[in-house]
């Protein structure tokens, strides 16, 4: 398997995993566990703002984030519609950018101005990664107020949008 196929895959994972773990968000009653309900809402949004962030290091423009999170706290419905905005941005650029600049490498500066270099995949593969660890914690947030998360994990996408895996046998 190709780089580029597995990150298809992955990317394609992150954005079914932030949409589902958005859909439980937006049906919670505001009222019911609402410090958690709003740290759980600050958590996605950062996944969407370094989302944000790391695409226009892509593209190589400024981003126009002085940190890590917006200082405001969106609607979950907004934010879902926002995170399916970059998730499927993720998915096009990835369309478009060949294997061997892939392993690009592309400097650029973290919000609190450190420096730093990554290459387009580790990049790519950074934004998955990173959005997962935040997906847990919504996770232990959301049992901890007795809500029951998503199954969040790569094998239950992979046999959600592929059902015959399930018949395979012996591979």
């Amino acid at each position: 398997m190709s780089a580029k196929t597995l990150l298809k895959s992955l990317l394609a994972y992150h954005a079914w995993a932030n949409d589902e773990l958005l859909e439980t968000l937006a049906g919670l009653d505001p009222s019911g566990g609402a410090a958690e309900r709003h740290a759980a809402i600050r958590l996605m949004n950062h996944i969407h703002v370094v989302s944000r962030i790391f695409a226009a290091h892509l593209e190589g423009v400024a981003h126009g984030y002085a940190g890590d999170n917006a200082p405001d706290t969106p609607e979950p419905r907004v934010l879902r519609a926002n995170l399916a905005e970059v998730d499927r941005w993720y998915l096009d650029h990835l369309e478009t950018v060949s294997e061997q600049a892939l392993a690009e490498p592309i400097a650029f500066t973290f919000t609190d101005g450190d420096k730093g270099c990554m290459t387009r995949q580790e990049m790519l593969t950074h934004v998955v990664l990173h959005g997962g660890y935040h997906r847990g914690e919504v996770g232990r947030m959301l049992a901890g107020i007795a809500v029951s998360p998503p199954w969040d994990t790569y094998a239950v996408h992979l046999h959600r949008v592929e059902p015959a895996r399930r018949l395979q046998v012996g591979i």
